[in-house]
Parts: structure tokens; sequence; C-alpha cells
């Protein structure tokens, strides 16, 4: 049989019970596959490859060593709870690598969102190439692949940086959670002990926030994304929505606008807001938020974030518009 097919019979995990069984066999077949052997795996925060380390960590602890790469384009604390979960609290082997200036100085005056794209994932690979090289014994290169991500790119979890890693460095690839759709890695990883904000963690792109800094990226405008983005996610937990609204993030575009304050005239960007609903990602609605919950965010991020004169709301539906903005 295919190892990359999903069996009609296999039951879908709905279940804590369902979790607990899958969690007992994965960690079996994780230590019959990789012995005493250690594997590499890039940790990004996000739930797939979150779920692979906690498996890998209670299959062979001390022989896996994650790698977190900070690129610069991460959301607000990010960074900072991937060490905290993982060092911290499940005591892994964690090489944390801040390549903010490395990438963001390769990114510097580039404007178009394919050659950004290709720029971060590149630079990724490299970044995470020479981490691996300092590791002796490595044999295995454990990755975050799910099922949709076989269904959809033949086999390789396309849209991670490190898609191209194994023929590289010649790794055998260890995908304990390949046959699984998301939400039953969510539920896995509930199982698991992972944190709810990073089981229940919001799609978000390989580039990180360098689609939502569109047209070339600067450091203060990335900053204003970021700062706007934490406001954004904080106001929409403080009012229930974390969890029930699919997906919402801010955009700060490449252009600036007049404004006024204490009497002299600005020119400064936009924020504009965008959270959409959706079950496919290939057709979207816009989420209805209360007026009352615009004006206080809309407040804050013009009396917090430096360099923003107005806050915009995105009302367009997939189709036309795109969920992102590049």
């Amino acid at each position: 049989m295919d190892g990359n097919v999903r069996p009609e019979s296999m039951t879908r995990i709905t279940t804590p019970e369902l979790a607990d069984r899958f969690i007992e066999e994965q960690v079996a077949a994780l230590k019959k596959q990789i012995g005493d052997g250690k594997v590499l795996l890039a940790l990004s925060g996000g739930v797939d490859s979150s779920v692979v380390a906690a498996l890998l960590i209670k299959a062979i602890g001390k022989n896996l060593t994650c790698v977190h790469v900070n690129h610069g384009l991460l959301r607000k604390g990010e960074a900072e709870q991937v060490i905290s979960v993982f060092r911290d609290q499940m005591d892994a082997n964690l090489v944390y690598v801040d390549a903010s200036d490395r990438f963001l100085d390769k990114l510097a005056g580039v404007s178009d969102p394919e050659q950004k794209r290709k720029i971060i994932g590149a630079e990724f690979i490299n970044v995470f190439e020479e981490e691996a090289k300092k590791i002796t014994g490595v044999k295995f290169l454990g990755q975050g692949t799910i099922y949709p991500d076989i269904l959809e790119s033949h086999g390789v979890k396309a849209h991670h940086n490190v898609g191209g890693l194994p023929e590289r460095l010649g790794f055998e690839l260890v995908e304990p959670v390949k046959l699984l759709f998301k939400d039953e890695v969510r539920v896995v990883g509930a199982r698991l002990g992972l944190p709810e904000s990073m089981v229940n963690r919001q799609p978000f792109p390989g580039p990180g926030l360098g689609v939502r800094c569109t047209g070339a990226i600067t450091r203060d405008r990335l900053e204003a994304v970021r700062e706007s983005d934490a406001i954004l996610r904080e106001e929409f937990a403080n009012a229930g929505l974390q969890g029930k609204v699919w997906q919402y993030f801010t955009i700060v575009p490449d252009f600036r606008t007049t404004g006024v304050k204490d009497g002299k005239r600005l020119w400064d960007w936009p924020v504009v807001i965008r959270a959409v609903n959706t079950t496919d990602a290939m057709t979207a609605t816009v989420e209805e938020v209360p007026w009352e919950l615009l004006n206080k965010i809309t407040k804050r991020i013009l009396s917090e974030v430096k360099g923003v004169n107005r806050v915009l709301y995105d009302l367009s539906p997939k189709p036309c518009a795109t969920i992102e903005w590049e």
C-alpha cells in the first residue's frame, strides 16, 4: 500500500481517546524508524511542525534538534512563545536563530511579491542548511507534512520553506502526521499538551508579515504591521471572536495618506483590517465586526502604532479579492 495514501478505513481523529491511540501508535513507529538516530526539524511555531516536534520529543527526546529561524517577519511574541513552550516547558533541544537582519537586508528595495517569496524561501534554506551542518550524525529530517499537502503538491509540503532540503542534505524524511487533516492535527496537539494558542493558530503564510507589508518592505512599516496586528488579535480575543473568525490580520500598504494631529499635517500610512470566514479558502466571506469593536480597535491603532494616520476595513469577499493582499 502507498504510504502517502490515506486508507478509506482510517478513522478520523475527532476525540481525545482516538488522539491518544494515534499518539501511542506514532511514538512506536517513530522509535522503530529512527532507532538511536538523530532528527532535525524546522520548527516554525505553526500547529503542524509543533505537533511533529511534540511527537518526536515523546519518542526520541534529546535526539531531536529543533531549529527555529526568526526571519524578522513573525507576528509579535511568536518566537518567544516557541522558546517558552519547547525549550522551557518541554525541555527540547532547541536552536534559536535570529536572522532578522539577514533577511530584511536581502529584501530591501524588493517590491515584487513573487520575488520576495523566493528570497525568503531561499534564505530560509540557506540558514537552515548552515545550522544543519553544525550538528553531527543527523540522518533524518522531520517535516509537518499533512494530508492536504500530499493531495495538493505531490507529497512535498510546498508552502514550507524547507521543501527542498531532503535532496540537498540527503536526509530521510520523518512525517508522522502526513495522513491527517488539519482538524485532526489540532486534536492531537491538544492531547500532547501544546497551548491552545498554538494548537488553534491561525493560518499564517510562509513569508509571514512580508506579504502584509506590501511592496518593498521597510523596517518601520513592518513594525507598524506587527503592532497593529497584535492589537487586532488582542481585541478580537477580548471580544470572544478568537476561534470564531477563521482569519484576521492587518496590512500596511506601501503608500502614505494625509492626516492631521495637534494642528499639524501628517503624511503617514493607512492600516487595513482583514477578517474573513471560510471552510476551504477557495471562497471567503467578510466577518461583520460590530461597530463598537471596530471603533475601539481603530482608536488603539491610531494612538499606539507609530506612523499611522487612518484605519480601513476590507469589505471584499473572495472572489474576486484574495484573502491575503499579496
